[in-house]
């Protein structure tokens, strides 16, 4: 409704100028130079305050929290570099200890079959050398026993042949004796 009243204005004064038709304009609408003039001012002192407390304040700490967000941002990144370079690192020691370990593992194998090795020898010489000491006291007792049996039994011969001697035999009887005698103590 305002539009068609404001057209009516301006052709009933489009015979006037253009700036006191406006002027007319603005009066017909009561729109007053002065009370324009002082809102104007009083929203420049609003926006000024505003800007200083307000605008600027808020400013300063979205550009603050930005650069924090971004040495946040890169601090994460160089961690995560960092991060990847351990695990780099530790995968290869851990690669590394493992073949250490296993290198170990088969010096310590290799050490124990050589040990095993030495003590199976040293085993097998000590018992080869305990079978010959025991063969040779074997022998060697057999051989006493036989001598003690030679002597006890030429003993026994000297004894029965005496007695037997004692009886009177002849020449031919006694040296049939004793060579009998001799051969039976070969044979043994």
């Amino acid at each position: 409704m305002t539009l068609p009243l404001f057209l009516a204005a301006a052709t009933e004064h489009a015979a006037t100028s253009p700036l006191d038709s406006l002027r007319d304009t603005f009066v017909h609408f009561g729109v007053e130079w002065k009370y324009i003039l002082i809102q104007l001012v009083s929203f420049l002192i609003v926006l000024g305050v505003l800007y200083k407390f307000a605008i600027k304040p808020t400013i300063a700490a979205m550009e603050e929290r930005a650069g924090k967000i971004n040495s946040g941002l890169k601090y994460a990144e160089e961690m995560q570099a960092k991060l990847a370079a351990a695990q780099q690192e530790s995968a290869a020691i851990i690669k590394k200890s493992q073949v250490e370990a296993t290198r170990i593992i088969d010096d310590a194998r290799k050490s124990a079959k050589d040990f095993l090795d030495r003590q199976t020898q040293e085993t097998s010489a000590k018992v080869s050398d305990m079978l010959a000491k025991g063969q040779q006291s074997i022998e060697l007792e057999h051989k006493k026993m036989l001598a003690d049996a030679r002597t006890e039994i030429a003993r026994l011969v000297v004894i029965t042949t005496e007695r037997v001697l004692a009886k009177k035999l002849s020449d031919a009887d006694r040296s049939s004796y004793n060579e009998a005698a001799s051969r039976e103590l070969m044979s043994l």
